[in-house]
């Protein structure tokens, strides 16, 4: 345990103090998180019954002592695979990556993250986890390197909306040592039948929607996705963050208290909106990063829906997604990182058929987003399945929300279908119709960027394949017991057929081209018909930003009106305004403020 916590924080801070000499600094990265990563397998693969865990020289057994500080079971050791495994990717991916775009010491962050992130997973007393908590809120502002006004402020944004949800947090904790006398989550069980305990949980759950981004605490994804380099979004919004939200809230819901039937509303209600409302903002972006950014928010949506569900096939599409959510959104900004890296461009309609130039992050591309949009056979489907079969058998129930599944039902089913329309104009915006003349020259991008992609897909690919028959088996009955995946098809055979399909249609199409035509341009009076007579793919969405009553929601949330930060920060501005009003230079107005807050202290004292 020393190894995956102390070693990569300790490395990091080392490596803080060397100077200029980037390169040295990650490949010793790219050592230690495969050091690490190894070790987080083999302390998976052991799992929570054997593990004892050495702290300060001291070994702490599991099972027995009520001390214990850090805790293995299967779900805090999946979880940590996965981390492990993305910052590998990460860091090979940004080993040959474009420099000017990364900050000066993004390795030792990197370092300094993953070993924070192993303290919060693995931590048992909550004091414990709140202070790794925290310090993954100091490494996320300095992965965005405030080179302008605008990255600026999405990193102070991003600190601000994370710092504060600790807070929050830190007074869940309160309230949980009020409640239960014990901070360890393993003894934890905590009702919501009074107000004390609902509040415990909605101020912890809290910290929870703010890590992972779900609505109303997201709007710094976008944010950060739109300024941050493309590396950063794949590790940060796009993966850890998503890994650890959902891992609190699991705990949470499975394990920490016990949910009554409003608590389980009101969470459906929450995950069911993130889907919606982050998805239609994702259909009318021109900026891909930042469309990317709200596809990190919506997605969300289906995890806190199925974890939110409190049945056991919920919770496994729920934890089923948020891994397959943080393989192809990684996936998917790193991707960004290649066009980005090798164009210069961000914005979708200044780019086109890029997808002979960049065959393989064009392919790569291809499965991710079919992925998100939840086609078959690629790992989207397969988790966003098992979803709307828990939310059907989740019908069955008695209570309000039971009685509602047909419409947390369709909400997911339709947020699939938006989802696959804002990919089809990422997708062929970026990579299919006509090439820019400014673009002819692009060439793919070296095999130290592609290859990350190409096994990120292939995992894709593989998950979903595979997925009835071992993966979901494999991965989440440790986690919580056996389970039976009722009304689901077999993976691998509709796989094959699939598969089968799309080469017979290969097939075909390479019959019936054969033979090589000649391709030229109409002639109409010496003008070039085909420049004159472009469309830009996002002509057609901008439709539906401008379509009523859309087109009235849209404008204000483009001024912000939802935006719980901006909405926070008119607050604060008004409240410091009153204050200098307040602060008038006169003796006698500080006299009577001074007695009115010892008045104020005593009652709450008494009342305590």
């Amino acid at each position: 345990m020393d190894v995956v916590i102390w070693l990569p924080i300790v490395a990091g801070l080392i490596l803080l103090v060397i100077p200029n000499l980037r390169a040295i600094k990650g490949i010793i990265g790219l050592l230690i998180t495969a050091i690490v990563f190894y070790q987080l397998i083999m302390i998976y693969l052991a799992g929570s019954a054997s593990i004892q865990i050495s702290y300060l020289g001291r070994i702490l057994d599991l099972d027995i002592d009520p001390m214990t500080l850090f805790r293995v079971d299967a779900l805090s050791g999946l979880i940590g695979v996965f981390v492990g495994f993305f910052t590998l990717m990460v860091i090979i991916y940004t080993l040959r990556g474009r420099k000017d775009h990364l900050p000066q010491n993004y390795h030792p962050y990197l370092l300094m993250t993953l070993g924070a992130s192993a303290g919060a997973i693995f931590a048992d007393n909550l004091i414990l986890f709140l202070i790794f908590w925290g310090f993954l809120a100091i490494t996320l502002y300095l992965l965005i390197p405030s080179h302008d006004d605008e990255s600026a402020a999405a990193a102070n944004k991003s600190l601000i909306i994370i710092g504060g949800s600790d807070v929050i947090i830190l007074v869940g904790i309160v309230l949980v040592w009020k409640i239960a006398g014990t901070l360890s989550m393993n003894e934890l069980s905590i009702g919501t039948g009074s107000g004390i305990g609902i509040l415990a949980f909605l101020t912890l759950l809290i910290g929870s929607f703010a890590k992972a981004g779900a609505f109303p605490f997201h709007s710094w994804i976008p944010d950060f996705a739109k300024s941050a380099p493309p590396a950063s979004s794949a590790y940060l919004p796009a993966s850890l963050d998503k890994l650890l939200g959902i891992y609190l809230m699991v705990r949470l819901c499975n394990e920490v208290f016990i949910l009554n039937q409003w608590l389980t509303l009101a969470i459906l209600i929450i995950g069911t909106s993130t889907i919606i409302i982050a998805v239609m903002m994702a259909l009318v972006q021109h900026d891909y990063k930042k469309l990317l950014g709200y596809h990190a928010v919506s997605q969300v949506g289906y995890m806190v829906t199925g974890i939110g569900l409190g049945t056991v096939l919920g919770m496994v599409g729920g934890l089923f997604h948020m891994v397959n959510h943080a393989l192809y959104k990684s996936g998917l900004f790193l991707v960004a990182g290649s066009i980005e890296h090798r164009t210069g461009e961000s914005k979708i309609e200044k780019l086109g058929g890029l997808s002979r130039n960049m065959p393989v992050t064009f392919i790569t591309a291809l499965v991710f987003a079919l992925a998100i949009s939840g086609i078959p056979p690629f790992n989207g489907f397969a988790s966003k399945w098992i979803i709307y079969q828990a939310i059907v058998d989740f019908g069955r129930g008695t209570g309000i929300s039971n009685e509602l599944w047909l419409i947390w039902l369709a909400l997911a089913v339709i947020g699939s279908a938006l989802t696959l329309a804002s990919f089809v104009k990422f997708i062929s915006g970026i990579f299919l119709g006509r090439e820019k003349k400014e673009l002819k020259d692009i060439r793919e991008s070296g095999p130290l960027m592609w290859v990350p992609l190409a096994i990120i897909a292939l995992l894709c690919v593989g998950f979903g394949i595979f997925a009835t028959q071992y993966v979901v088996p494999f991965l989440f009955s440790p986690v919580l017991g056996e389970f039976q995946l009722v009304g689901l098809w077999s993976s691998s055979f509709i796989s094959m057929l699939i598969i089968v399909s799309i080469v017979l249609g290969l097939l075909i199409y390479g019959l019936g081209t054969v033979r090589s035509f000649r391709k030229d341009d109409s002639f109409i009076g010496g003008e070039n018909l085909q420049d004159s007579t472009g469309f830009e793919v996002t002509g057609f969405y901008n439709t539906i930003h401008d379509s009523k009553p859309l087109s009235g929601i849209y404008d204000k949330a483009d001024k912000k009106w939802f935006d719980l930060y901006n909405i926070g920060k008119g607050g604060v501005l008004q409240f410091t305004s009153i204050l200098k009003r307040v602060h008038s230079g006169l003796l006698q107005t500080y006299i009577i403020w001074f007695i009115l807050g010892l008045v104020i202290m005593l009652i709450f004292l008494l009342l305590i």
